[in-house]
């Protein structure tokens, strides 16, 4: 190819041995969010609604990501563009206080629906691969192969509070079609009533949301990648490996005010 430029060493290596085709995902587009949930209904399990009824208030204490679903749509009007639609399941748990005796931990489920666009390209060749999916045929994927690929990094949430709420007929929209998998995550059956006293917890969730497409590159090959680390099966005395370990002493000594200072600082400068 006297199109394609030939690159020298890189970082003292010796020249490339060859050229090679590599099968990867290029990203097209991708945002970064900040997303404060707020008020957003937990549905207790059978046994933490019971609680819940008799308590008079509530401490949060953990709120875990479970899974997060998404779906790529094509938009109409504007080619190359595509929403993005994820629907987040979160764990959630909290501490509930009836006044006396000590607080008695409840768990349930809460959801967050988002909805992004960004840019995927087009794409007219048919894609299939040999991965095997068990269960029937996507309808979606059967249809339409060539759409971009969806993925969400988030990390686990912040709890920014909690609250109780009486229950009342407001005409609020509950939840429904609890995918299996996600109801397997709880010890207890999943509450979904509105004749009820409800949970509320806000959260801040951090998250990036990216568009992908498979991609053919040439990439410069300088070598085989050979492990240069060998592996060790032989058994160790215990007390002489432990003696190489280094002392903690920084475990001893709680860290002054300024140490958090400096920390704070190191990482809004990266």
């Amino acid at each position: 190819m006297p199109d394609k430029v030939s690159p020298g060493p890189i970082c003292g290596n010796p020249a490339p041995r060859e050229a090679v085709c590599i099968h990867t995902k290029k990203v097209y587009d991708s945002c970064r969010d900040k997303d404060c949930l707020q008020d957003i209904r937990v549905y207790l399990t059978c046994s933490s609604q019971q609680v819940l009824e008799s308590a008079i208030s509530v401490k949060p204490v953990t709120a875990e990501l479970l899974w997060a679903s998404l779906d790529v749509e094509p938009i109409s009007f504007n080619r190359g563009f595509y929403t993005v639609d994820i629907k987040y399941y979160y764990r959630v748990t909290a501490d509930a206080y009836s006044g006396v005796g000590r607080p008695r931990r409840i768990c349930g489920l809460a959801t967050f629906d988002k909805r992004t666009v960004l840019f995927g390209s087009e794409g007219s060749a048919h894609i299939f691969t040999s991965n095997y999916v068990p269960g029937a045929i996507d309808v979606q994927g059967l249809e339409r192969t060539n759409l971009p690929i969806a993925v969400v990094e988030v990390v686990d949430p912040v709890v920014l509070g909690a609250k109780i709420v009486e229950g009342c007929s407001c005409g609020e929209t509950l939840i429904n079609d609890i995918p299996e998998a996600i109801c397997s995550c709880f010890e207890d059956q999943i509450i979904v009533s509105d004749e009820c006293k409800k949970l509320y917890v806000s959260l801040g969730q951090f998250s990036i949301v990216k568009l992908e497409r498979e991609i053919q590159l040439l990439m410069p090959a300088y070598d085989v990648c050979m492990p240069s680390k060998e592996s060790s099966c032989d058994s160790e005395d215990p007390c002489d490996m432990f003696q190489r370990f280094k002392f903690p002493v920084d475990e001893f000594f709680p860290p002054k005010v300024t140490d958090f200072v400096k920390n704070a600082n190191n990482i809004r400068s990266r």
